[in-house]
């Protein structure tokens, strides 16, 4: 690891080698530390779920923390228990979300339910590189198994749907859980909605065999056949902690988060008119759609926390991330995979068909292209990347984003894992495709 620990999302690493028992145990005395009091604490399915557990739940003990154990739950389940119980100080989820299943992560939920904001997690950093006292032996913390916080979730995000008008349209969906934290949660909500759930790894298997989580077309091949071999309304499949949901029309059709996140805005504001908070990565889309409808977009930088403070200070009414990552303020601020798939089943039944609704959206072109750059090197190489395009229109809200009079080519290391993304976007699929090998190439060509 290195000085800075915490990341975009959290804490990640390899397990057993940057992310081991022993960091766990002491980001855990930290955590608690800094939370106090009592502090809840759920898992994803990866194998090393217990081992970093155990360890980050030996650190909250050790410092006197009351524990309440979700067990494996989606990271919203987790998020919104600790939203309505006051007396909870704060949380962590055992994660690494999307990411290949020898890593594993620690992420900090904060006492209002929000993912931790920076300056906290900071804080949190700090105590972590410090000698941190033990509370004496009769105020060492204990560990209380929690059972109810799904079924006060499943609640909560049937209210927030028309759940009749879902239930009569008798709507089919192949749902693919990537053998994550939705396998149970997933299915439990479309039996209340009365939807024929038909499921693809929906087991529990920490190692996922059946395709990396990261919910991209090529990954879900299986979940764009099947969807038209069962006569499905629509497919959907979530991340592995299930704070993200990725849709596939009934045609076989997959739709990037983009054009998700620009179908539930233009419902949102049906409903009533505001803003939408999105990250500069987010397709002009999403903009063009949110105009039409009478809303206006406000840009943050990349990380769901980010765009959910930003939504919480400007009273947004939704917002998301361009990665399938939805925000429903009435419901809670946090990116939901379960809440989204209920939205975009009752906006199937409102509005028709999602092949259709994706058919009506401005086209727009992105590519996206990644590539290695060590954790240490790229500081350096975001500092060549402004003097290469100095001369350029350009927005450093978070990275680099060239803009161009056809479109934009955004720049910008990841703050989960050791590589650099570049995001192009055009009108002409060519020139977005051009502009992304090109820029890619040149800057991987930099990287020591």
């Amino acid at each position: 690891m290195t000085q800075r620990l915490f990341g975009t999302n959290g804490v990640r690493g390899i397990v057993n080698e940057d992310m081991n028992s022993a960091l766990a145990l002491q980001l855990g005395k930290a955590i608690g530390s800094f939370m106090g009091g009592k502090v809840a604490i759920a898992t994803d399915t990866r194998t090393s779920r217990h081992m970093i557990s155990s360890a980050t739940i030996a650190g909250l003990t050790a410092v006197g923390v009351e524990v309440l154990d979700l067990g494996v739950v989606p990271t919203p389940v987790l998020q919104f228990y600790i939203k309505n119980r006051p007396e909870v100080r704060g949380g962590v989820m055992i994660t690494a979300s999307h990411n290949p299943p020898q890593f594993n992560g620690i992420k900090c939920v904060d006492h209002d339910g929000t993912e931790m904001p920076r300056e906290k997690e900071m804080d949190i950093e700090g105590l972590f590189w410090s000698q941190i006292p033990c509370a004496d032996w009769e105020d060492v913390g204990s560990v209380h198994p929690v059972s109810e916080a799904v079924e006060e979730y499943l609640n909560a995000v049937m209210s927030h749907v028309d759940a009749a008008a879902i239930r009569d349209a008798c709507l089919t969906v192949v749902m693919d859980c990537a053998n994550g934290a939705a396998y149970s949660v997933g299915p439990m909500l479309m039996d209340r909605l009365g939807v024929r759930a038909v499921t693809i790894n929906a087991d529990p298997q920490g190692k996922f065999p059946g395709h990396p989580s990261e919910p991209t077309a090529e990954n879900l091949r299986d979940l764009l056949s099947l969807v038209v071999a069962v006569g499905a309304d629509l497919g959907v499949a979530f991340d592995g902690d299930a704070d993200r949901a990725v849709f596939v029309d009934e045609k076989g059709g997959y739709l990037p988060g983009d054009k998700s996140l620009a179908l539930v805005s233009k419902a949102m504001l049906s409903e009533n008119k505001g803003t939408v908070v999105t990250p500069v990565s987010s397709s002009s889309m999403v903009e063009e759609v949110v105009s039409a409808a009478g809303g206006t977009i406000d840009y943050t930088a990349v990380g769901s926390p980010i765009v959910a403070r930003r939504m919480i200070v400007t009273g947004a009414i939704f917002g998301g991330e361009e990665n399938g990552g939805l925000i429903f303020p009435d419901h809670q601020f946090c990116r939901d995979g379960p809440m989204t798939l209920a939205k975009m089943l009752e906006t199937v039944v409102r509005n028709g068909a999602l092949s259709q609704q994706v058919a009506e959206l401005p086209v727009y072109h992105t590519e996206k292209r990644k590539f290695l750059c060590p954790n240490d090197s790229k500081t350096g190489l975001q500092e060549k990347v402004k003097e290469i395009f100095r001369d350029e229109r350009v927005d450093d809200t978070d990275g680099i984003k060239i803009l161009f009079d056809d479109g934009w080519v955004l720049i910008r290391a990841s703050g989960t894992e050791p590589i650099f993304r570049v995001y192009s976007e055009s009108k002409d699929k060519d020139k977005a495709t051009e502009r992304a090998d090109r820029i890619s190439a040149q800057l991987e060509s930099l990287v020591c």
